[in-house]
């Protein structure tokens, strides 16, 4: 009951012995994640000790205790010993681009990176980069990937939610733990905090795409925010591709013209990226679009309460 993420997945902290590091580290061996490793090279050969209090639905299982995770002075190197196939990234944003690069000549499959504030033309290179090489990228600027009660990899906050049937997609950190929140009672297979800067790894559409595949997710929730045409271009693959009943919320129905709002790719120019023109192309594909989280809530509760009827 999961994308991208379950309970083999081995990850390595890039960044584990810095302040965030440590923090983030300690919350996902809480949560029930694999953390097999971290990197740092003037730290390498050395461990790092976390108290352990498994937290969160299905995180119980973990016996509770300290743990002792290695540091490595690459990610070929930590790798080549754990047999790692994650790497999450808390590193400064000046050197975001060299850490996403590493991971990728590494040969890790997923790479998911929580950095605030990287440069547009970092994120732009190194995407690329990574595309040719088969490589997907959650982030920057995002929360991570959850599939609760199997792992956690990044900061979303592992015990508000449960396992279930429901798949989460969104820009938009804090409305996907308000969503993770408001529908915990059902649960969700995987929530995926895409991140809403102008270039992103993961879109929209992929996470739509794997849902779609994913036979033990039975609806989609997609949460978007003002500017650009993601969502738009997200409604059309909807329409095209999708089975599946998708529910939609988009931020920034009062957001002011010209300014940013949140996010460094969440502004209106003209009548260009505004949440109405993407409410109305959501709804022309069939999403079910709340004007609230909480009523986007309550669409989904209808939505599978009529599916369990028939």
């Amino acid at each position: 009951m999961s994308i991208f993420l379950n309970s083999d997945s081995r990850v390595i902290v890039q960044g584990m012995t810095g302040t965030m590091g440590r923090i983030h580290t300690s919350r996902m061996l809480n949560a029930g994640t694999q953390i097999v490793g971290g990197t740092n090279p003037k730290k390498a050969g050395t461990t790092v000790e976390f108290d352990v209090e498994p937290l969160g639905p299905g995180a119980e299982s973990r016996q509770a205790g300290q743990v002792s995770v290695p540091v490595f002075a690459s990610v070929a190197e930590a790798k080549e010993a754990t047999g790692a196939d994650v790497s999450v990234i808390f590193v400064p944003p000046a050197g975001t681009k060299a850490a996403v690069i590493e991971a990728v000549d590494a040969g890790i499959p997923l790479v998911v990176i929580i950095t605030e504030g990287v440069p547009v033309a970092d994120t732009a290179e190194f995407f690329t980069y990574a595309q040719s090489k088969g490589v997907r990228l959650v982030g920057p600027n995002c929360p991570g990937v959850i599939t609760p009660g199997q792992s956690n990899v990044g900061i979303t906050p592992a015990n508000i939610t449960g396992p279930g049937r429901i798949g989460l997609v969104s820009k938009s950190g804090t409305l996907t733990y308000q969503m993770m929140y408001e529908l915990s009672d059902i649960g969700f297979s995987t929530c995926i905090g895409i991140g809403g800067d102008p270039i992103i790894g993961t879109t929209h559409i992929d996470a739509l795409q794997a849902f779609q595949d994913d036979p033990d997710t039975d609806l989609i929730v997609m949460i978007g925010e003002i500017g650009g045409d993601a969502e738009e271009r997200a409604a059309e693959f909807i329409k095209a591709n999708v089975t599946k009943p998708v529910v939609g919320y988009v931020a920034g129905f009062t957001a002011p013209e010209g300014k940013t709002m949140g996010h460094a790719g969440a502004i209106v120019s003209g009548s260009s990226g505004t949440a109405e023109a993407k409410k109305v192309a959501l709804e022309a594909a069939g999403v079910k679009v709340g004007k609230t989280p909480s009523e986007t809530a309550r669409l989904a509760r209808e939505i599978l309460g009529a599916a369990v009827a028939r």
